[in-house]
């Protein structure tokens, strides 16, 4: 059974290899550890298809080191530590260390990556993460700091135009034909900077012409035979954070259309809806706040109402709770006025509370004086008093600064009513 094209044409050099000049480049930082000979552990960070995989396997083969491979999303603790056993069988004189390359490492838990330490430490393998994710978020910190972070960028054009020119000239099959691509539009745009994907379509296309000796590849051809959307959503990847991302700030910059788009990339990606409702509700509090309450209560309804009938009809309801969320005025002052509030508590520690706000449950409590000289608002004029309710060290702090919206100057009018000198409202 033949491989598929991608595995036909992964490189084996670092001159066969294509993209990421920026580290692997003639001179560039990672191609000259490689060819000094000291391998440090690391880990490579980049989106799908870029060449994290092939990189880490032209290394070993580049510094004749044994390579060993994990993929996190079936391997566990037994599997590394079979791993290890193995590469300390390997160790001896001055071979080099083994590689241990694991694929998506995010995937792995706490006790997964505390696993790998002691090996890493010791120098008995030396480690390969890959990962599609922060590994600031996702990696631990004892196991990250034993690591150097690479960043791998999604390949370029040419880059994506030289494996294509790779393949038709040198893959042993697609070679056998006469292969002229009239244009790249298509098949670039669908790969989505994705090698992997870029050497799919690109044989799903050549196969068409089985019979044939010669393919003339057009634009529409290629559309028409990848018919399913090869969108680089991924919702467990970085696209998932990067564009819930997009859809937060166009709603915080009253931007409705560009909302609605967002919000349908995520459902078409197959985005988990409650999320995204999630993510609605807290938006309507942090940036809209005071200026509407009304956000808050829809977006909350907005949930439970997904959740009750499913998709696809909850694509509606998001889609007029995030035009709502949109459209309305916004107002940052109730995250701030709590942010406000915790940096004092952390620098100002647990202030003792006045006693006239303190309970009083038991005769001893009242005999020293917890509730003395409380004011029962409803018993003053307005329904308010001047009673003071911060602690005395923190006397007159004012946290919350009503926003510019009709619906908080209501509030500010009846705060400068009750606290103008105190607050200076």
């Amino acid at each position: 059974m033949n491989l598929p094209l991608a595995e036909r044409m992964r490189p084996k050099t670092l001159d066969d290899y294509v993209g990421q000049e920026h580290l692997v480049g003639k001179g560039a930082i990672l191609r000259n550890v490689i060819e000094s000979g000291n391998l440090p552990s690391f880990i490579l960070w980049g989106p799908p298809g870029v060449g994290k995989t092939t990189l880490a396997s032209v290394i070993a083969n580049t510094q004749n080191r044994p390579f060993h491979s994990l993929s996190a999303i079936n391997s566990g603790v037994k599997d590394i530590r079979d791993v290890i056993d193995l590469a300390k069988s390997q160790k001896f004189f001055s071979r080099p260390n083994p590689v241990l390359f694991i694929d998506e490492i995010h995937r792995f838990s706490k006790s997964q990556q505390d696993s790998l330490l002691g090996a890493v430490e010791k120098g008995i393998v030396t480690l390969i993460g890959a990962t599609t994710e922060n590994p600031s978020f996702e990696v631990i910190s004892a196991l990250l700091s034993r690591c150097h972070v690479y960043i791998l960028k999604p390949l370029e054009k040419n880059d994506l135009i030289k494996m294509l020119e790779n393949a038709i000239s040198k893959d042993e099959e697609i070679s056998k034909k006469k292969i002229e691509i009239e244009s790249y539009t298509a098949i670039l745009q669908l790969s989505g900077g994705d090698g992997r994907k870029l050497y799919n379509c690109l044989e799903l296309v050549v196969n068409q012409f089985k019979h044939e000796e010669k393919c003339i590849i057009t634009d529409d051809l290629v559309f028409k035979v990848i018919q399913e959307n090869l969108s680089r959503y991924d919702k467990a990847g970085e696209q998932h954070y990067d564009i819930i991302s997009a859809f937060i700030k166009s709603m915080r910059a009253s931007d409705p259309n560009a909302s609605v788009y967002y919000l349908a990339r995520m459902t078409s990606g197959g985005e988990d809806p409650l999320f995204i409702c999630r993510r609605m509700i807290i938006l309507a509090s942090e940036d809209i706040g005071l200026a509407n309450p009304n956000a808050l209560l829809l977006a909350n309804t907005c949930f439970q109402v997904v959740h009750q009938i499913g998709m696809p009809e909850g694509r509606i309801i998001m889609s007029q709770t995030a035009i709502y969320l949109a459209c309305s005025p916004k107002s940052n002052a109730s995250y701030e006025a709590i942010d406000k509030a915790i940096n004092l508590v952390k620098q100002t520690g647990d202030l003792s509370i006045p006693l006239h706000l303190r309970n009083s449950p038991t005769a001893l409590m009242k005999d020293i004086g917890y509730g003395k000289g409380y004011q029962y608002a409803h018993d003053y004029k307005g329904n308010y008093s001047d009673m003071e309710c911060l602690p005395d060290e923190i006397s007159g702090t004012k946290f919350y600064s009503p926003g510019v919206n009709n619906a908080e100057q209501k509030q500010s009018e009846y705060l400068r009513l009750v606290w103008k000198e105190k607050y200076g409202y």
